[in-house]
């Protein structure tokens, strides 16, 4: 995620389900977030509705802006690429681009068992701490531990990961083009394309582009010239780089750093 407003506080923390998985939180400042393209599925509970409400944010392949009141506050589980199927019961090529209640994925009794464990949890840790800094910090602690327990819950039972996604992840970010990775892994390319939608929620190509902006946002944050972050991240040159930033991001590399606050 990139934040468009400097006033909007984001943090995030490795995930106990692994892979990559990361817990994140975010009070919203004065203006919108900027979340960008990332190849994963979000699990997110967000206090910006009078009661709260637990939603599932598909993968994007273009960034978007998430408005919310200010001071607003949303704790997320943001699953590495390929794994959000198995803990959300649905291919990721169906929430693509879209963000949805978690109640249209899930049953309703399981949607408000978690609901109340979290605001279970939420009251426990107000109980605990007296300064409002302190309480804030605590709850958002909280929540994410309880979306973490429900995610484990049901990866428990789910099916053994598809050994064919990590070869994939690591084909595109090595540069590996379509044919080379379906080849490497005993599957035709249009074959390699289906078990992609459904994974990560696009073919090998976009995954690839994905992750490579990410890539490259991530060396251009630390101060990487941006020619040295083409080349680096695997652009053919520092206009590439250029092109597949606006296009994926909307707005020019330099404006996106400043928004980030990198």
């Amino acid at each position: 995620m990139e934040r468009e407003d400097r006033e909007c506080a984001y943090r995030e923390r490795r995930a106990l389900i692994g892979r990559g998985a990361a817990v994140w939180t975010r009070t919203a400042g004065t203006g919108p977030q900027r979340v960008l393209p990332d190849g994963c599925t979000d699990l997110i509970w967000s206090e910006a509705g009078p009661d709260g409400e637990l939603l599932v944010a598909g993968p994007d392949t273009c960034a978007r802006l998430a408005p919310g009141p200010p001071g607003s506050r949303a704790v997320g589980l943001r699953f590495a690429p390929g794994q959000g199927p198995a803990v959300l019961g649905v291919p990721a090529h169906e929430l693509r681009d879209q963000l949805v209640p978690l109640a249209a994925l899930w049953p309703g009794a399981e949607v408000r068992r978690l609901a109340e464990r979290i605001a279970d949890a939420e009251r426990i840790a107000d109980a605990e701490r007296t300064a409002e800094a302190e309480r804030t910090v605590a709850r958002q602690a909280a929540q994410g531990r309880v979306l973490e327990d429900a995610a484990l819950g049901r990866l428990r039972t789910a099916e053994p990961p598809d050994p064919v996604l990590a070869a994939v992840v690591a084909g595109v970010s090595r540069g590996t083009g379509v044919a080379g990775i379906a080849a490497a892994v005993g599957l035709g390319e249009r074959q390699l394309h289906r078990r992609s939608l459904a994974a990560f929620g696009y073919g090998p190509r976009t995954l690839g582009r994905v992750l490579r902006l990410n890539r490259a946002l991530d060396l251009a944050r630390t101060g990487v010239p941006f020619a040295a972050v083409a080349a680096t991240a695997g652009y053919a040159d520092q206009a590439h780089l250029a092109r597949e930033v606006r296009t994926l991001t909307g707005v020019p590399l330099g404006r996106l750093l400043q928004g980030s606050g990198g």
